[in-house]
């Protein structure tokens, strides 16, 4: 299953703390002030909790194993 978290910085409006980081379980979410939240790959175990929740769709979990079908 080939998933990647990407963000869409023009989505985030980064004038906030971006409230999708307390979502993610494993903490691969971070910010430096009001910026756009980055991203620890290393981290991250794809479940898309912090993608589902953003609500201006900043946050995106991309499904490429459904793209090849």
């Amino acid at each position: 299953m080939e998933k990647e978290l990407k963000i869409i910085i023009e989505n985030c409006p980064q004038n906030h703390k971006c409230p999708a980081i307390k979502t993610c379980p494993v903490g691969a979410l971070s910010q430096e002030g009001f910026s756009a939240p980055k991203i620890d790959y290393i981290k991250c175990i794809k479940c898309g909790k912090c993608s589902n929740f953003c609500p201006k769709g900043a946050l995106v979990l991309i499904d490429y194993s459904k793209n090849n079908k």
